[in-house]
């Protein structure tokens, strides 16, 4: 069954169309600045799940202290709509990303992460194109094995040696703990800490990860501030991560039942290019909030291949449903805009200014 919000929205807007509701944007924002509030330590949202400096704005109108970006694209969106205090949580390498940090550098504090000598070396060309000193942090690997520098020796050494390079300074750690992980994260950080103490070093700055961590902020002692992104939408990884609930998921895909060529199947116009192929490790794509038992089994570019062996109730082909992404950062960036919802209230469109950005 379609609702009239969802037939309004598949009338001026078409489908699938990624929806957004602003009272729970809102909550969420709120919610997360005062669990950080309450632990002692900074928000700085990562921007990767929203890509749009209107949100961007309204985090840090809610207290949070600047953001986060992945890549050098963002920043110099988010630094072109005025926000100031811009952490790159990424390795930089090449001479045309350090004219681009330089340029940022000019009209924003930014600062970048590195955990190996190779981005550190080319960083000085960056400051000196600013004309300002550019704050480093190290990253740190505290058993995601992904980036980071995987002993505090090595932490201390990077950090010895940003502190040394001309126009840099070392500014702390940046870190992202498993979650259950955090013990072992802070006998490194701890470690690392007085090993850059015993040459005369600090760290001012010490950044901890990410909405699934959210149970944990505050754990890490020493931590100045956290980077949380998924939280202002939401998504079924991170409910099922148990740091959010259907009611805070903000974001919904209106996608439309095309064909029910069989009684237990059916399609989606809602395929891979539009809720991403990224599973998160759960069964099917999505959930189908009218037909929560229903499985968005496979796609295809454009199909997504409805499983409703286990659904007690079915589609009728032209109904418009509410899907609740798996991993809703990847669906964001597919998105050219968002419609912006209050209640059953369409209240405008909101561009996706940073998607795409992923140099």
């Amino acid at each position: 069954m379609t609702t009239p919000l969802a037939a309004t929205i598949a009338r001026e807007y078409g489908t699938p169309c990624a929806v957004i509701d602003m009272d729970r944007v809102e909550r969420n924002i709120a919610r997360i600045q005062a669990a950080c509030d309450a632990a002692g330590v900074a928000n700085r949202p990562h921007i990767k799940t929203h890509k749009t400096p209107v949100l961007a704005r309204m985090q840090i109108a809610a207290g949070a202290r600047g953001i986060t970006c992945q890549k050098l694209g963002e920043a110099e969106v988010m630094a072109n709509a005025g926000i100031d205090d811009i952490l790159i949580s990424y390795n930089l390498i090449g001479e045309e990303k350090m004219a681009r940090l330089g340029a940022l550098q000019a009209k924003a504090s930014m600062t970048v992460a590195a955990d190996n000598s190779t981005v550190i070396s080319g960083l000085p060309q960056a400051a000196a194109a600013s004309g300002r000193p550019l704050s480093v942090v190290v990253e740190c690997d505290t058993g995601r094995k992904r980036a980071g520098v995987e002993t505090p020796a090595e932490a201390i050494a990077l950090a010895r040696e940003i502190a040394a390079s001309k126009g840099l300074i070392f500014a702390g750690f940046m870190l992202y703990p498993t979650e259950t992980g955090w013990a072992d994260a802070q006998k490194f950080y701890d470690e690392a800490l007085a090993g850059v103490r015993a040459h005369g070093l600090d760290a001012a700055m010490v950044s901890t990860g990410g909405t699934p961590n959210l149970k944990n902020v505050g754990k890490l002692k020493g931590a100045t501030e956290h980077r949380p992104g998924t939280y202002i939408y939401n998504d079924r990884m991170q409910v099922a991560a148990g740091v959010a609930t259907w009611d805070d998921c903000a974001l919904n895909i209106y996608s439309t039942v095309v064909s029910r060529a069989g009684p237990d199947r059916g399609i989606l116009d809602a395929g891979s290019k539009t809720l991403t192929s990224d599973t998160g490790g759960l069964e099917g794509h999505g959930l189908i909030l009218e037909h929560p038992e229903a499985r968005i089994a496979r796609f295809a570019e454009e199909h997504g291949f409805l499983d409703l062996t286990r659904s007690n109730t079915r589609p009728n082909v032209g109904d418009v449903v509410r899907i609740v992404p798996n991993h809703v950062c990847v669906v964001v960036n597919m998105m050219d805009e968002v419609v912006m919802v209050r209640g059953e209230e369409i209240i405008g469109t909101l561009a996706v200014a940073a998607r795409g950005k992923l140099r």
